[in-house]
């Protein structure tokens, strides 16, 4: 069965009675209200947390940083829209506890003197946006956020919509186009000019003004309340020194029962997939994880590395959101990176040339080789592109195809040599692309419209 802990209770919290007769709702709130904002911050920065949206940036640092900076005014944004291949877990946190979210957001906008905060996430997700309305709706009732505007924001299904550069442009009514600068140099609503890009003038802001802002993802907010309310040596006491606390993980692919577990740091891998997905499918062996689409291919000698950011990157990897995607001995590892790089390049947005053609040409030399009608000169010209794709990338995107299909390539260099030798594929068979679409009763529905997707974001 999943783990459950702090983050995720063993029945959905639906109500602010409920969440108040918790052993921690509402006393985080009280806390930083009772030492103030600088000392908020420091207690979050002696806890560890780091960032659970996959870069695993302190968080302490990150709000000091803006906290600190000479502004009018101040934004926290919170990045509900979770796209990431196989992964579920702040979508699990927003339907079994949308509170937690919602103090953590105002403590954060208090510590950080935001004149404003933001919630936002996919418009489909229309379970988890009745959710947080709700929390965000009791608590204004309660008198908990009076002092605090929190705005709710539903946007487009599009992945580069929960890069935070793309979120902010998605809030202020513009398509999931990154911008140049990150946040926290040029934030909501700001005046000031961007090389490379139009700043847009708002009437909530006079002259040129950076806004800087803060934006960290549903888990990481979710964390809040309880570091306040029970402490950081508490949250040091969970998980390991350079990644304490907990990780709420999602486990899909070939298991026998996806889930959503939330494990303690520092817990080897295959603990991970056995008490969180079931393990393998029974006759089936381990061959293949990833964390996400934005990280290495960790392989079966890796099955036992600690999930813990250190963990990941003593192996070359990155521990992403804890989503792992499981792949079994029968699956075809050429098909697998086609389809990841194929879904790269359709959500590509254009913006970088190199990106968008790169990602490209890869994918079509990695469906001329999964078809069987590859050769060496698609190898080469894989390789060649792989060094030219992240060429001025403005966002993370152009790195995922970078290090996702080298390492595939490398790792995996047996079975591409295998298409080549024979002309066709070794291991056909269906393999579902994991974008999640309902994660629930051990069962994972993945949406069945990703390979009709197009490159300019329309359906064929």
């Amino acid at each position: 069965m999943p783990t459950r802990g702090h983050l995720l209770p063993h029945e959905p919290i639906t109500t602010i009675d409920e969440y108040f007769a918790t052993d921690t709702g509402g006393l985080g709130v009280a806390r930083a209200q009772e030492i103030g904002p600088a000392a908020t911050i420091e207690l979050i920065q002696r806890s560890g947390l780091r960032g659970r949206g996959g870069g695993g940036f302190p968080t302490g640092q990150k709000w000091s940083g803006v906290a600190n900076q000479d502004a009018t005014r101040r934004y926290l944004v919170c990045n509900g829209a979770e796209g990431e291949p196989g992964t579920f877990k702040d979508r699990a946190l927003m339907r079994c506890n949308p509170y937690q979210l919602v103090e953590g957001v105002i403590i954060a906008a208090f510590a950080l003197g935001a004149v404003e905060a933001y919630i936002a996430m996919k418009s489909h997700f229309t379970r988890e946006l009745d959710a947080v309305t709700r929390a965000v709706q009791e608590m204004q009732q309660a008198g908990i956020c009076s002092d605090c505007t929190v705005n709710i924001v539903g946007g487009p299904d599009e992945y580069l919509f929960g890069e935070e550069k793309a979120l902010l442009e998605v809030i202020e009514g513009g398509d999931p186009l990154p911008r140049l600068l990150p946040p926290y140099e040029h934030g909501l609503f700001a005046t000031a000019p961007q090389t490379g890009w139009e700043g847009r003038g708002t009437h909530r802001s006079q002259g040129a003004e950076s806004n800087p802002t803060v934006v960290n993802n549903v888990e990481t907010l979710s964390n809040v309340p309880h570091i306040l309310a029970r402490g950081a040596d508490w949250f040091r006491s969970l998980g390991t020194a350079e990644s304490p606390g907990t990780q709420v993980c999602t486990v899909v692919g070939d298991v026998a029962a996806p889930g959503v577990g939330e494990i303690e740091l520092g817990t080897p891998l295959r603990d991970v997939l056995r008490d969180v997905g079931g393990g393998m499918r029974e006759g089936r062996s381990f061959k293949a994880a990833f964390s996400g689409v934005a990280n290495p291919v960790v392989t079966q000698e890796y099955l036992d590395v600690p999930v813990s950011y250190e963990g990941f990157e003593a192996i070359g990897s990155g521990m992403g959101a804890g989503g792992f995607i499981v792949f079994d001995d029968s699956a075809c590892m050429v098909e697998v990176a086609r389809m990841f790089s194929r879904f790269l390049w359709v959500e590509s947005c254009g913006q970088c040339p190199a990106c968008k053609r790169g990602s490209a040409e890869i994918t079509a030399r990695l469906e001329q080789i999964e078809s069987g009608d590859g050769t060496a000169d698609d190898v080469a010209e894989i390789a060649g592109w792989l060094d030219k794709v992240t060429d001025g990338n403005r966002c993370y995107l152009a790195v995922e195809e970078q290090v996702l299909v080298a390492s595939s390539v490398r790792a995996f260099a047996d079975e591409f040599e295998e298409h080549l030798r024979l002309g066709r594929c070794p291991r056909p068979r269906d393999i579902p692309f994991p974008k999640i679409v309902d994660l629930a009763d051990r069962t994972a529905v993945y949406d069945p419209r990703v390979p009709l997707k197009q490159p300019d974001w329309t359906y064929a």
